[in-house]
């Protein structure tokens, strides 16, 4: 059974930086797609960013380019998302997913595609 537990998150000033953790284990294949997706109050659950843990094939909604990066240890277990220049629009409950790779030939940010979660960690960023 995959499992995957959360760490990180917390208040930020507009202008600074979180990283979030997300360790996985279950793994039945020898790799998995894990991604962010993140919900804000009255809001749809949105991808922010999705790696491919095989071979560390990255993809990012337009909203974070260039701001978030998204990685992964050599041991392939545990997923970062790493968050710079932090804006209010960033506030909102975070949560990592995992799927098997072929999600990542569909349209890898429809949340409903995503058949594990984390518990999800909430990131305020106000000042």
């Amino acid at each position: 059974q995959v499992q995957l537990v959360q760490s990180g998150g917390g208040l930020v000033q507009p202008g600074g930086s979180l990283t979030l953790s997300c360790a996985t284990s279950g793994f039945t294949l020898g790799y998995y797609a894990i991604a962010w997706f993140r919900q804000a109050p009255g809001k749809e659950r949105e991808g922010v960013a999705c790696i491919n843990t095989q071979d560390g094939s990255t993809y990012y909604a337009d909203s974070v380019k260039g701001r978030f990066t998204i990685s992964r240890d050599n041991d392939k277990i545990t997923v970062y998302l790493q968050m710079n220049s932090l804006q209010s629009e960033d506030t909102a409950v975070y949560l990592c997913a995992a799927q098997a790779p072929w999600v990542l030939t569909t349209n890898w940010n429809n949340f409903r595609l995503w058949g594990s979660w984390g518990q999800g960690s909430q990131v305020t960023v106000s000042s």
